[in-house]
């Protein structure tokens, strides 16, 4: 049996981002860069140096083929390794152009991983 919570196929992918973490009232707080490790329409595995907790609200701009995403999200999973964090970021909120270019890029880059698997 899995433990597989995802919703959606998450291709390996390394990208840079920004986040700045917002608290309940919406209030912004420590902003940081970290890297991608994987993403799909309906979230990301992030690597960084800053520690974080479950259940905390990033706002995360996100580099994709030369284009900006804004995305908000909840982290959902942690972990630590090699002196880094990596976090499962579930999005909840991302304007519909930005959907737009999410999927397009994850499409992508499913097709280019079932050519180089085939």
């Amino acid at each position: 049996m899995s433990n597989e919570r995802r919703k959606t196929s998450r291709p390996e992918s390394l990208n840079l981002l920004d986040f700045v973490v917002v608290d309940e009232q919406g209030r912004q707080g420590e902003y940081a860069m970290a890297r991608t490790l994987n993403v799909s329409r309906g979230g990301i595995l992030m690597e960084t140096h800053l520690a974080l907790e479950e259940g905390q609200q990033l706002m995360i701009t996100l580099e994709l083929k030369n284009s900006l995403v804004n995305i908000m999200g909840t982290i959902v999973y942690t972990s630590f390794a090699n002196r880094r964090h990596r976090y499962g970021i579930e999005f909840f909120h991302v304007a519909d152009a930005d959907q737009r270019l999410l999927s397009a890029y994850v499409e992508a880059f499913q097709e280019m991983q079932q050519v180089a698997n085939a």
